[in-house]
């Protein structure tokens, strides 16, 4: 938990998988990036979704939504997941529920993070995205948090709904028509104040309608950057994934709010990272004033 004033961050559990290590840090040669962030013996690294509960004075804000619990067999394997989607379990630690929440953030519409957003309906029954239900029976799949409205940037809401042959894989109808039916979706188009000291700022790069999030509470500021900054390694700006689909968007927007961290000592927090939950950067590009997650930090290479 991270603490601002009357402000608290909490990180919920979205659930835990792992990726390839050459996309995730795309132009950047393994002997770099394996020094920074541990890999397996098949290239892969350790991955967490981690949806930011935030918990001001008038609001219960989620910032993007994990998994979910949506996800075939075969997607499961794919994706190697070894930890499910709890957030449920998550908030009922805090003694809340899905209904307490009062806004949703997303920071784009992929499936890792936008999966939470609709969820299985009590005693519904199917594979999910590419899968198959049983005969004479439909799945139905409905909004995660019914009360909630959720905030999407308009460039990223119009990439979902009409994908191309490259964003298609990322974005599924099911994590975001259920919205829509139930109008519960909010558009925003650049720069927006969504709640009083909670600001969403339209970056593109990783997708084209991709948005962060900076919280101002305690005479401090917390930056969510989303995937531009998936893990702490991330840091460089430089450094970005193969997953990027605007990469030079990324870069300048990396540069661009990274350094005003810096120079400011702005709090970062991460959405993909087990090792570190948050962190401020010091001038030199050092992590300091560290908030350690679940596989500890710092961290350590797991395939020696």
């Amino acid at each position: 938990m991270l603490t601002l004033g009357d402000v608290r961050i909490v990180w919920l559990r979205g659930g835990r998988f792992r990726l390839d290590g050459g996309a995730m840090f795309g132009p950047v040669p393994k002997p770099l990036w394996s020094k920074r962030y541990p890999h397996e013996e098949d290239n892969s690294i350790p991955m967490q979704a981690y949806p930011l509960l935030v918990l001001t004075p008038t609001h219960r804000i989620l910032v993007d939504t994990g998994l979910g619990d949506k996800l075939n067999a075969k997607q499961r394997r794919n994706f190697h997941v070894h930890e499910e989607w709890a957030l449920d379990e998550s908030l009922a630690a805090l003694g809340l529920t899905a209904d307490d929440v009062d806004l949703v953030i997303l920071t784009h519409m992929d499936w890792d993070h936008a999966g939470g957003a609709t969820r299985r309906a009590p005693g519904g029954e199917g594979e999910g995205n590419g899968g198959s239900s049983p005969a004479g029976a439909e799945e139905r799949i409905v909004p995660s948090f019914r009360r909630a409205r959720y905030i999407v940037q308009e460039a990223e809401w119009e990439a979902a709904l009409h994908p191309d042959s490259r964003t298609r894989a990322g974005y599924w109808p099911e994590n975001w028509r259920p919205l829509l039916e139930a109008g519960l979706v909010e558009t925003v188009d650049g720069d927006a104040e969504v709640a009083p000291g909670v600001y969403v700022h339209k970056t593109g790069g990783h997708t084209h309608g991709h948005q962060i999030v900076r919280i101002e509470a305690g005479g401090e500021t917390v930056l969510h950057m989303g995937d531009l900054l998936p893990t702490h390694a991330h840091s460089n700006p430089l450094w970005i994934m193969s997953y990027d689909n605007f990469p030079l968007t990324s870069v300048a927007q990396k540069e661009r709010w990274l350094g005003e961290a810096k120079r400011k000592g702005w709090w970062l927090t991460f959405y993909h990272d087990p090792f570190l939950l948050a962190g401020t950067l010091d001038e030199e590009g050092r992590w300091v004033r560290t908030v350690p997650g679940a596989l500890g930090w710092p961290a350590q290479p797991i395939d020696r």
